[in-house]
């Protein structure tokens, strides 16, 4: 299950306003779903995934109000122009950009692509997307990295510090108190502040705990959805279909989007981590970029991807994702039912996060 635990959360909220302003992508970007809200979705927000091929359930909220888009970029506009003031306050020049005058991503349109389509020219998007260059042609039009690039290397450290505060130029490693709460409060640079300015001050540290009681309901839930007949049996179909396609041995639907996973991180030569005594420690920055990795062994890695999630695809399509829906929805909404006062409070209480 992937509502890991309040720091986990208000990690997310912490990334999130941290980026306000900037061209980073979101590592989990995915295909756009057509699948209608499940029943959860209301009470645990936009962020709010489950189902065939997630491994479980996502829960992310993003920063503010939910907003139209016309809102989204008059806001967007303020927290530049709140930015460049903050800036030059600092001794820095800094160019508020309006949000339409960065270029697109050309990956924009694939990311708006249906599920299949998707799959067909990038798999899962695990190896088939650079995330790293993502962002790039942004930057290097952007008025902003011209003039940081002229500054000297002390300078540039100063200038990162004052827009990212803590975070910098984008990396770097924070140390995470294991129950999630204390520590040094995070400097969130120009860029926060003209958030805050936007949208309102908001507790970083907001602690979760109070809803671990219903995050492990949650838990519960989605062990009940995976156990019911319904979803045993076309996980079971799922399977066969998989193996007639040429790929056996998957038992889970979420197996063959981890062994891509997987074999990316043995292709750049990644390590599990391993937990140790202490605060934890998060690593912040962009992902790494593929041009060190072997070259063919990449190409073959994509190749592999895009079939198996093409064959994953095709064969959710004939059964198990409807029969997962129907079990998932059915379930929900007995869970909602005897639930309510807990997600009203969860809903309510994460609003503006």
């Amino acid at each position: 299950m992937k509502i890991n635990s309040r720091k986990a959360l208000s990690l997310v909220a912490v990334l999130a306003l941290a980026g306000c302003g900037a061209s980073t992508p979101g590592a989990d970007k995915k295909p756009v779903e057509s699948d209608d809200k499940s029943p959860l979705a209301e009470y645990m927000g936009d962020g709010f995934t489950a189902g065939s091929g997630n491994g479980g359930f996502t829960v992310s909220r993003a920063i503010g109000p939910q907003e139209s888009d016309e809102q989204q970029l008059a806001n967007q506009r303020k927290i530049e122009d709140s930015t460049a003031a903050c800036m030059k306050t600092a001794g820095f020049d800094y160019v508020a950009v309006p949000p339409e005058a960065n270029p697109k991503s050309k990956f924009n349109d694939a990311f708006n692509l249906p599920k299949d389509k998707f799959a067909e020219q990038y798999g899962y998007g695990i190896s088939t997307i650079d995330w790293s260059k993502i962002g790039k042609d942004a930057d290097s039009k952007n008025p902003n990295t011209t003039i940081r690039n002229k500054l000297s290397a002390t300078a540039k450290k100063a200038y990162d510090k004052a827009l990212n505060g803590d975070l910098g130029g984008g990396g770097g490693v924070i140390a995470v108190p294991a129950d999630g709460k204390g520590g040094k409060k995070m400097d969130t640079g120009c860029r926060g502040k003209a958030a805050d300015a936007v949208y309102g001050k908001r507790d970083q540290a907001f602690d979760f705990s109070k809803y671990e009681s219903l995050f492990k309901d949650i838990e519960a839930l989605r062990k009940r959805i995976d156990s019911d007949q319904r979803v045993v049996d076309a996980t079971a179909a799922w399977s066969d279909c998989l193996a007639d396609a040429g790929h056996p041995g998957f038992k889970k639907v979420d197996e063959p989007r981890q062994k891509v996973s997987d074999k990316l991180d043995e292709l750049q030569g990644k390590k599990p981590e391993t937990k140790t005594p202490g605060p934890s420690k998060v690593t912040f920055g962009g992902p790494p970029s593929f041009d060190k990795v072997d070259q063919q062994k990449l190409a073959d890695l994509r190749k592999f991807e895009i079939e198996l999630a093409k064959a994953d695809q095709g064969c959710k399509a004939k059964g198990y994702d409807a029969s997962y829906k129907k079990a998932q929805f059915e379930l929900e909404k007995e869970f909602v039912a005897s639930h309510k006062t807990e997600l009203e409070a969860y809903r309510d209480g994460t609003a503006n996060r």
